[in-house]
C-alpha cells in the first residue's frame, strides 16, 4: 500500500465518520471555521470558499480544449485556494482517454481467476496507467451483479455471485488506490438490468446487490457512482434510502457520491445523498451538449431547447456479423432543466450548508490522496509498459477456463503441431478487448495473435492459417474506381484544390499517408462486377472519416470533435480488432447490384496532430466463398484443427454470424477439432458433442495471444473458473424464464421485479434443480486434485476457519481453486430466504505434481448473517449449518456440519 493508501486507511480508523456527522455550526476551539468534516484543513478551506467555488467542487465541467485529454469528467477545482482540478476517466477495465492505453483482461476474465492477489495487481496496472495519462479518478470497479445475461452491460461485471464480485472489486480498489489514484465503484445500485425501474426487497437488496459495494467501502474506496435506474420507484441518484440510510449510515461510507453521466434528474437530489453531478454543462459546440446540462448551478435556469436531444451517437454500432445494435435508452430522460440550485436556494429547499457538506466530502478525499499537497501535474508520462504487460499476460493465463477436454486433446502434442490448422480471425489476431465501450482499447503494436505466438514458441510447428472471415480485406482496386468516365477518384481538398487518386490507400503500410489535419473528400464511381453482399471496410488512424455509396452512409467513425471520450480515433475502437497494421476498422455490408455506383469518402483530422491514414477496402462475395472453402480444406488436411470464435454479447446467448456453422463444418471433416472462445457471457453450443475440447479465453487484453499460445501448448495449465452459471438454454436463467415476465428488462407495467430474490445465478439453478451445462466455479485442468480431511472451527473474529488437505494427484504442476459454500441453517429463520448453498470463501492454490498442502479458508462473520426485514438489521443465523468444500458449486466432495453460536 502506498503512502496515499496508508493515509486513507488511517483516517478511517481514527473515527473520521463520527466527525463528519457533527453539526455544521459547531466550532473547533481556536478557529473560526465551522466543523463540516472534522478535518481542520478542509474545514478552513471550505470557510474561505464562495458558494460558487463550492458548487465547482460538486459539478462537472469541460476542460479547456488545449489540455483536455478526452476524459469522461472534469472538476475545475479552486485555483486561488490551491485546490487542483480533477480528471475522471472511464473503465473498466483500464483507462480511456484520447491517448492509447494498455488493454487489460476483461473484467469477467479477471473474475475467472478467483485470485485476489491478481485482482489487486490489475488495480495496480490501472492506477499506473491513470498516472501515465494524467488521470486522478478512475470510474471502476463495475461491481453490479451478472443477474441477466441479456443486460447490455453484463459483460462488464465480475459475475453472478456477490462474494466473488465484492472480493475482486475490493482488491481492485486497493490496487488502484495504492498508486495514489482514486477509484469510483459503480453503479449503485440495482443496475443489473436494462429495466428502468427495478424492484428489489430489503433482504435481497443488501445481501446481493449492495454487498459488493460494502466490500468496496471496507476497502476504502474514495467514491461511488450512483446509477441511471430507478430503485423501487425512486431514481437511484436521488434515493435517500440507499444513499443515506444504507450507504452512509449502515455502511459508514465517507467518500463522495457521483451521478452517472446524465443520471441527475433534479437539483433536489443533493438533499437525498448525491454529492456530485456529472458531467455538468457541455460546451455548446460539443456533439452531446443538448443532452447534458447542469442542475448544480447558481445561474438562473433557461427554458429547455426545443425538440428531443439526438442520442444516436450513443447507440451501439453493430458489426456485419451481428444483429442490429442496441439503442442508448433513456439516459437523462424525465429531467426538468428549469429548476436548479438558483430556484431551490431561493425557496430554501436546498441550503448552502448542504452544498458545503457535499463539497467537504470531495475535498476530504482530495486531501487524503495528497492532491492538496502535491497537485497532479496532468501531464502525459511514460507507460510502465513491460511491468504492466507481465501482469496482463499472467491474468489472461490465470483466467483461461478449460470447459471440455476429451481424450486429453489439450495441451497440443508434437503430433498436433506437425499438422495443425488454426481457423478464424481470432487465430490471426488476438481478440484483445471484445467490446470497446468505455474501456482502454490497447496498444495494437503489442497485440501478437495466437498463430504468430505459437510459431515463435514452437518454431518447428507446421501450421496453416485460414481466417475464414477476413476482417482486414484488401484495398478496392484502381480498375474499379472512376470519375466522370476517367480512371481514379477525384480528391477535393478543403482549400478547393483537386487531384485524382487511383484508389484510397493512404497508409504507412502503402508507403504514403496524408499530412496531419488534412481534410478531403473523394468522389466518383465504383463499378461492381457482379451483384452480391460486399463487405466494405473504412480503415483510419489519426483521422475521422466516412464512406457512402449511392448517397447512403455505409460507415463512419464514432470519434467526435468534443466527444466525451475524446476526439481521436484509436485502433480497435470501432471494430472487434484493429487492422493488422493498427488502424481503426469500420466494417459494414452493402448489398450491391452489378454496375456503377456513386461513392464518396471523406476524411478530416481528429486533433491528434498525427499523420492521417485512410484506406477503403473490401471483401467481395467471391472472396468470402474462397476464404471459407480454404478454411474447410485446411481443417480437412490437418491432423488437428483449432477454431477461434468470438462474440461481443450480441446476439444474446449465441455466436454472431456463421461461426456455429463454421465449427460444425470443421468438426465434420476433422475429428480432432478444438474450439477457443473469446466471449464474455454464456453462449449456446449446438456443436459441443462434436468437438474434442473447448477453451474459454475471454477477451484477454494486449498480451492475450501469448497467453492463449501458452495454454494451448501446455506451458501453463488452465485453472480459471466460471464466474457465472453456463446454462443449457437461455430460458433456464431466472431473468429470462418466460414464466416470469416481471423479471425481464421490459418488466410488467413499467417495473422489472427481481422476484427470484436471493436465488441469483447458480442459486436459482440449485433451487429449481436445473442442470447447467457448466456450473458456477467450474473449470478443468491438465492435472487433477484430491480433497480430504475437512475441519471447521470457530474463528476469533466470529467467522469460521475451514481447513482441508489438497493434493495434486496428476503429473504436472497446476493451480486449484477450492471453494467453500454454506448450506441453509437447520433452524431457518422465517423472516428471511436462503440459497440451497452460497459461496462463502475461495482461494487459489499452486501445487507441484504429487504435492499435498493444508489449506485454510476463512469464512467472514458477515457470511453467517442475514438481513432481517422484521428486525431491520443484520442477524446471525445460529444453530447447525452445513459447510461444503470443492472445486465448483456442483462438485463439493467435502461436507461437515458446524454449530454457529
Amino acid at each position: 500500500m502506498s503512502w496515499a493508501g496508508t493515509r486513507l486507511f488511517k483516517a478511517r480508523r481514527l473515527g473520521h465518520a463520527a466527525l463528519f456527522c457533527l453539526a455544521i455550526t459547531t466550532n473547533i476551539a481556536g478557529q473560526d471555521a465551522p466543523v463540516v468534516t472534522g478535518n481542520a484543513r478542509v474545514d478552513k478551506l471550505l470557510g474561505q470558499m464562495t458558494l460558487e467555488e463550492k458548487t465547482a467542487l460538486i459539478r462537472g465541467a469541460r476542460e479547456d480544449h488545449a489540455t483536455d485529454q478526452g476524459q469522461a469528467g472534469y472538476l475545475t477545482g479552486v485555483p486561488r485556494l490551491g485546490i487542483p482540478p480533477l480528471r475522471f476517466s472511464d473503465g473498466p477495465p483500464g483507462v480511456l482517454t484520447r491517448e492509447a492505453s494498455q488493454a487489460e483482461t476483461a473484467t469477467m476474465g479477471l473474475a475467472a481467476t478467483f485470485d485476489i492477489k491478481t485482482a489487486e495487481q490489475n488495480g495496480t496496472v490501472i492506477g499506473r496507467e491513470a498516472k501515465s495519462l494524467g488521470i486522478d479518478v478512475v470510474l471502476e470497479p463495475f461491481i453490479n451483479i451478472d443477474r441477466d445475461i441479456t443486460f447490455g452491460r453484463a459483460y462488464n461485471t465480475y459475475g453472478e455471485d456477490p462474494v466473488l464480485t465484492g472480493a475482486m472489486g475490493a482488491a481492485l480498489v486497493r490496487g488502484i488506490q495504492g498508486e495514489g489514484v482514486m477509484a469510483q465503484a459503480k453503479h449503485y445500485v440495482g443496475y443489473d438490468s436494462d429495466g428502468n425501474n427495478v424492484m428489489i426487497d430489503p433482504q435481497v437488496l443488501r445481501e446481493i446487490y449492495v454487498a459488493p459495494f460494502a466490500d468496496a467501502v471496507n476497502a476504502g474506496v474514495s467514491s461511488i457512482m450512483c446509477s441511471y435506474n430507478k430503485l423501487n420507484g425512486t431514481y437511484a441518484c436521488g434515493n435517500r434510502e440507499v444513499l443515506i440510510d444504507i450507504l452512509r449510515k449502515e455502511l459508514g461510507f465517507q467518500g463522495f457520491v457521483t451521478s452517472d453521466w446524465g443520471a441527475t434528474h433534479a437539483a433536489s437530489f443533493l438533499n437525498n445523498g448525491l454529492d456530485m453531478e456529472m458531467p455538468g454543462p457541455g460546451r455548446k459546440e460539443d456533439p452531446q451538449s443538448a443532452m447534458f446540462f447542469s442542475f448544480f448551478t447558481l445561474e438562473k435556469p433557461q427554458p429547455p431547447p426545443p425538440g428531443k436531444p439526438d442520442m444516436s451517437f450513443l447507440d451501439e454500432k453493430a458489426l456485419p456479423e451481428e444483429p442490429a445494435g442496441r439503442e442508448a435508452g433513456d439516459i437523462g430522460a424525465g429531467r426538468d432543466p428549469r429548476i436548479n440550485f438558483w430556484n431551490l436556494l431561493q425557496s430554501g429547499e436546498v441550503k448552502e450548508e448542504t452544498i458545503t457538506r457535499a463539497a467537504g466530502y470531495v475535498l476530504s478525499e482530495m486531501d487524503k490522496f495528497g492532491y492538496l499537497d502535491h497537485p497532479p501535474d496532468h501531464k502525459i508520462h511514460e507507460h510502465a509498459t513491460e511491468e504492466n504487460a507481465r501482469i496482463i499476460q499472467k491474468t489472461a493465463e490465470e483466467a483461461a477456463v478449460l470447459l471440455k477436454n476429451d481424450g486429453a486433446a489439450l495441451p497440443l502434442k508434437s503430433a498436433d503441431l506437425g499438422s495443425l490448422a488454426m481457423i478464424g480471425p481470432g487465430a490471426e489476431q488476438v481478440v484483445a478487448i471484445g467490446t470497446a465501450g468505455e474501456r482502454s482499447v490497447g496498444f495494437p503494436w503489442r497485440q501478437v495473435g495466437p498463430f504468430d505466438a505459437i510459431k515463435k514458441i514452437a518454431a518447428d510447428a507446421k501450421i496453416t492459417l485460414a481466417v475464414d472471415d477476413d476482417m482486414n480485406g484488401t484495398p478496392i482496386p484502381a480498375e474499379l474506381l472512376t470519375h466522370e468516365g476517367k480512371p481514379g477518384l477525384l480528391r477535393t481538398e478543403k482549400s478547393g484544390a483537386t487531384q485524382v487518386d487511383a484508389m484510397v490507400d493512404f497508409t504507412k503500410k502503402s508507403g504514403h499517408s496524408l499530412a496531419a489535419n488534412a481534410e478531403a473528400t473523394w468522389t466518383g464511381t465504383l463499378t461492381i462486377p457482379s451483384a452480391g453482399s460486399y463487405w466494405i471496410y473504412l480503415q483510419l488512424l489519426g483521422a475521422a472519416g466516412s464512406v457512402s455509396i449511392d448517397g447512403k452512409s455505409v460507415a463512419g467513425t464514432t470519434g467526435m470533435r468534443g466527444g466525451v471520450h475524446g476526439d481521436t480515433v484509436l485502433g480497435g475502437k470501432d471494430g472487434l480488432m484493429p487492422t493488422t497494421d493498427g488502424l481503426d476498422n469500420l466494417r459494414a455490408v452493402a448489398e450491391l447490384t452489378a454496375g456503377a455506383h456513386s461513392v464518396t469518402v471523406s476524411v478530416e483530422g481528429d486533433t491528434s496532430n498525427n499523420v492521417e491514414q485512410i484506406r477503403l477496402a473490401w471483401v467481395t462475395p467471391e472472396q468470402r466463398t474462397r476464404n471459407h472453402e480454404a478454411a474447410i480444406a485446411a481443417a480437412k488436411a490437418a491432423k488437428t484443427a483449432v477454431v477461434f470464435v468470438w462474440t461481443r454479447g450480441n446476439p444474446t446467448f449465441g455466436l454472431p454470424g456463421n461461426q456455429d456453422k463454421l465449427i460444425e463444418e470443421v468438426a465434420s471433416v476433422n475429428p480432432n477439432t478444438i474450439v477457443v472462445l473469446n466471449v464474455s457471457q454464456p453462449i449456446a453450443m449446438p456443436w459441443l458433442d462434436r468437438v474434442r475440447a473447448v477453451l474459454q479465453m475471454w477477451w484477454p487484453g494486449d498480451e492475450g495471444g501469448w497467453a492463449t499460445a501458452n495454454i494451448l501448448l501446455g506451458k501453463v495449465s488452465p485453472a480459471g473458473r466460471l464466474p457465472f452459471t453456463w446454462g443449457k438454454r437461455l430460458e433456464d436463467y431466472p431473468a429470462t424464464d418466460p414464466a416470469h415476465p416481471e423479471r425481464s428488462a421490459k418488466g410488467v407495467n413499467g417495473a422489472t421485479t427481481f422476484s427470484e430474490g436471493v436465488h441469483v445465478g447458480y442459486r436459482w439453478f440449485d433451487k429449481q434443480q436445473i442442470a447447467p451445462l457448466f456450473p458456477f466455479g467450474f473449470g478443468m485442468s491438465y492435472t487433477s486434485f484430491a480433497y480430504s480431511g475437512l475441519k471447521v472451527a470457530p474463528a476469533s473474529d466470529g467467522g469460521l476457519d475451514v481447513s482441508f488437505a489438497l493434493k495434486n494427484t496428476g503429473s504436472i504442476a497446476g493451480d486449484e481453486v477450492p471453494q467453500v459454500y454454506l448450506g441453509v441453517p437447520a433452524q431457518r429463520p422465517l423472516e428471511a430466504d436462503f440459497a440451497v448453498h452460497a459461496l462463502a470463501a475461495f482461494g487459489r492454490v499452486h501445487l507441484d505434481p504429487g504435492q499435498s498442502q493444508s489449506v485454510t479458508l476463512h469464512v467472514a462473520p458477515k457470511r453467517l448473517e442475514y438481513w432481517s426485514s422484521t428486525a431491520n438489521k443484520w442477524t446471525k443465523a445460529t444453530g447447525s449449518r452445513e459447510v461444503l468444500v470443492g472445486g465448483s458449486s456442483r462438485d463439493l466432495p467435502l461436507r461437515s456440519e458446524v454449530t454457529v453460536r
